[in-house]
């Protein structure tokens, strides 16, 4: 037995001028009539609602609208804290509860690379980048002809 569905959204309008009007008749379609319609049986939930933005965006509403309302289903007082958590996590949204806990932890985060990136031989530090460019194969070698010219009696 196979499963047919089918969802629809209709949509019929119809404007009658009246007499002195500041509008021409052209400024309006005297008759609108839209009709989408798309197979139900497989639609997952995301779907549906890409589905219904389309009717929105067709009978006129603003995208800005749209995205409103599709957030005020997530984030109202009916519903439970945690779930609304989770979508945050899920999109990765910041609650405004969450806002000063999250600050702090930017201060954190801040400091400690500051705290890092300080130079940790403070008054050697002009004598510590002109050594900096070498490698430790290079200042062994120097390390080496340095205790070789004392030996000679050069240094």
């Amino acid at each position: 037995m196979t499963y047919n569905a089918e969802v629809q959204f209709k949509f019929d309008a119809t404007w009658t001028p009246t007499y002195g009007s500041s509008f021409s008749d052209d400024d309006f379609i005297p008759e609108e009539h839209y009709l989408i319609t798309a197979p139900a049986a497989d639609l997952n939930c995301k779907q549906y609602f890409k589905l219904f933005e389309k009717f929105m965006l067709c009978v006129g509403m603003s995208p800005k609208s749209i995205r409103s309302g599709a957030m005020s289903l997530v984030f109202n007082d009916m519903v439970l804290e945690e779930e609304q958590r989770k979508v945050c996590d899920e999109y990765e949204l910041t609650m405004d509860e969450d806002l000063e806990k999250k600050y702090q932890d930017f201060k954190e985060r801040d400091a400690h690379w500051a705290e890092l990136s300080e130079p940790k031989i403070k008054g050697d530090w002009g004598r510590f980048q002109r050594f900096a460019k070498y490698t430790d194969e290079q200042l062994g070698e120097m390390i080496d002809m340095y205790e070789q010219s004392k030996l000679n009696g050069v240094a």
